[in-house]
């Protein structure tokens, strides 16, 4: 029955494939093992009392409505509530240019659904978001990958591979996923200056922005992106109307699992996603978005997010400190402002998948880098490092195991050197 139902898939299936990360999880069943694969927030953050009360006021004074189906664009009063957020860092928008997804990465397939046609090129950073690439492998896209370096998105390489003429450009500006890096505030205006200049759109991806621990904000991408809009004259006022997509979501700020991001866009653009998402489902849950509307209504979030920050940059010292302590000679990782994730990267001759069932016996897990590529053969001396879920004693042991293993490998694999005797003068 298997082999009949294969010949009926889509092509598009044949460029699909299950998430690495996601298999990973299934080590977290272990209860000895220290995973730093998840990208997962700290479960003992969950507001869930806060939760419980908001569920419990909404069902006794809106159940009803809270029951129903609602607008595709979403709950009006949680997009009022995003623009208000979004206007702390210079994105001025307006509710009509706001739809709510479910999760952020419902707006990635949005995307790929509204703006891929087989065999598109996009342009990405190597490396990127695994889940982007999940979302338009199924779109049949092709990729144009731009190497970061510890400032983010090396600019200087970018104008080459705008003129081979992507249909857009991919970025994550602020804690990437996988790497951890941000883009510096000058290659941020080279970003922008460049899209416009080649009329190439930018699909700017924030799930982190909120998280910083140290440094200065710094301006969001559609933000630069409306005040060129307005300089040059393109618009009265620049915002939503330019050459920017910006997606958020409160997954990393609320939780997970209420499935709840959003997009942010031109208004012709928006009405093109709202149909797209009516093909999908209707419109995301009318309980949820009320319940999160609920939830974060009277400035609870600001509070919550102070205690994310504290919590978070704590353990990323104690991940930085513990590299430092424990990884060998030949080793070095980036040192994230924010979010979730720090790149660390082993010596070019090992490959970290060869060695992750190596690194399970050490009972401590990782996602192997090459996840986060285009091209599979390319990041094989890579891994991302969560440091968002241990606790930070186990994320000190954790580091101990995985510099051991590392240290062991080395021992196991290294060419033997060969003492070779001196020459007696003849």
């Amino acid at each position: 029955m298997a082999t009949l139902w294969k010949s009926r898939y889509a092509q598009r299936t044949q460029r699909m494939g299950r998430s690495i990360i996601r298999e990973l999880l299934k080590f977290t069943a272990q209860p000895d093992l220290i995973s730093f694969a998840g990208g997962l927030p700290a479960p003992e953050l969950f507001p869930t009392e806060r939760c419980q009360e908001a569920a419990c006021r909404l069902l006794s004074e809106h159940g009803a409505q809270a029951l129903q189906y609602g607008a595709s664009e979403g709950f009006p009063p949680l997009r009022q509530f995003i623009c208000d957020q979004m206007s702390r860092y210079g994105i001025y928008a307006q509710p009509d240019n706001v739809v709510i997804t479910s999760g952020s990465q419902q707006a990635l397939d949005a995307i790929g659904k509204l703006l891929i046609n087989p065999g598109d090129r996009i342009l990405i950073e190597e490396p990127t978001y695994l889940g982007a690439l999940q979302a338009w492998n199924a779109y049949q896209a092709d990729y144009i990958p731009v190497p970061i370096d510890d400032d983010g998105l090396c600019t200087d390489k970018l104008e080459p591979a705008l003129r081979s003429g992507p249909k857009f450009m991919y970025v994550l500006p602020n804690f990437q996923n996988p790497g951890g890096t941000t883009l510096a505030l000058s290659r941020r205006h080279d970003v922008v200056a460049l899209s416009n200049r080649y009329g190439i759109p930018i699909v700017e991806d924030d799930p982190y922005g909120a998280l910083r621990f140290t440094g200065e904000h710094l301006p969001p991408l559609v933000a630069l992106d409306a005040n060129l809009q307005a300089t040059v004259g393109l618009n009265g006022h620049g915002y939503m109307e330019g050459n920017v997509i910006y997606l958020g979501t409160f997954s990393k700020t609320l939780a997970p699992g209420l499935r709840l991001g959003w997009m942010v866009a031109p208004v012709e653009v928006i009405d093109q996603v709202v149909m797209a998402k009516q093909g999908m489902d209707l419109h995301t849950s009318t309980f949820t978005q009320m319940l999160a509307y609920e939830m974060v209504k009277d400035g609870f979030l600001d509070d919550h997010i102070r205690l994310i920050r504290k919590v978070y940059g704590e353990r990323r010292q104690v991940m930085l400190d513990a590299l430092q302590r424990y990884f060998p000679e030949g080793c070095s990782w980036t040192r994230p402002d924010g979010g979730l994730f720090l790149w660390a990267r082993v010596p070019d001759w090992m490959d970290t998948a060869d060695m992750l069932q190596e690194a399970v016996r050490f009972k401590v897990a990782y996602v192997p880098g090459f996840a986060f590529y285009s091209d599979p053969n390319r990041g094989r001396n890579t891994m991302r490092l969560n440091f968002s879920c241990e606790q930070p004693e186990k994320i000190e042991e954790g580091i101990r195991r995985l510099g051991k293993m590392l240290e062991q490998h080395m021992a196991d694999h290294l060419p033997k050197v060969v003492a070779v005797p001196a020459t007696v003068p003849g």
